[in-house]
């Protein structure tokens, strides 16, 4: 009885220790092995082989993490304050950089990116946050690149999701746009006129050099008018005409 329980105890013993030797890990997932303390080397993936006791490792997901920024309150240069949320994508290039130089670089990943977000959008007006988002992202991607290169992380994207505005603030935006949608609108029209004035004034030379197309306009004129149903005719006179007349009048002195 007492061999069997022996036996037992054993055999649960080398199961145990099998299970701390023989690791599996996936395609992309890595280890980064540690002996006696020290670093030792990155394995995987597939079947690796720990010395029970004195070797541990620590799994490391190298796949591409999504990460949420939660809504900051950034105040713009022009002094207007805004709330704006943001997603991070990155990924681990080196593992042994990710376990050793920083103590929890998912952690530390997501302070850093919502300290840089304040920062770089804080050097911005509110109609550039508003209007230039892509430009905003690559600075924002690009400062993050550069301060988790040393964690062996690689930021490959940074998108602002949302700037959330006061109603005070929505309202005179909405004035502002108004404004500027009034002042297209007279400038359009008075460049229409403009170019109208210039061919008006084209069109009088023209008719000035040929008398008899002055008169062909004129009959063009009564043409028109007379297709109207309009019963009223309006005939146009030259002037010249006019002055012959009173040059003519008995009652001229």
């Amino acid at each position: 009885m007492g061999m069997q329980i022996g036996f037992t105890l054993l055999l649960i013993l080398l199961i145990a220790l099998a299970a701390s030797t023989f690791r599996i890990l996936r395609e992309y997932e890595r280890a980064v092995v540690f002996q006696l303390g020290r670093f030792w080397q990155v394995k995987g993936p597939g079947l690796i082989l720990l010395i029970p006791v004195v070797q541990q490792m620590i799994r490391v997901d190298l796949r591409t993490i999504v990460l949420d920024v939660p809504p900051q309150d950034v105040i713009t240069r022009d002094n207007v304050s805004v709330k704006v949320n943001a997603v991070l994508y990155f990924r681990v290039l080196d593992p042994q950089k990710a376990i050793i130089q920083v103590e929890n670089f998912l952690m530390a990943t997501s302070q850093l990116a919502q300290t840089t977000l304040r920062a770089v959008l804080g050097k911005h007006d509110l109609d550039q946050l508003l209007a230039e988002r892509e430009q905003l992202n690559g600075d924002i991607q690009q400062v993050l690149d550069a301060q988790t290169d040393a964690w062996g992380i690689k930021v490959a994207n940074v998108e602002i999701k949302h700037v959330d505005l006061n109603e005070s603030m929505i309202r005179a935006i909405a004035r502002q746009a108004e404004a500027e949608r009034e002042r297209r609108a007279k400038v359009i029209h008075a460049e229409g006129e403009l170019q109208a004035s210039e061919k008006l004034m084209q069109a009088a030379e023209m008719l000035g050099r040929q008398p008899g197309a002055m008169q062909l306009r004129y009959m063009q004129t009564l043409g028109s008018i007379a297709g109207d149903k309009s019963s009223t005719i309006v005939f146009p006179l030259p002037i010249e005409l006019l002055k012959g007349m009173a040059e003519l009048s008995p009652n001229k002195p």
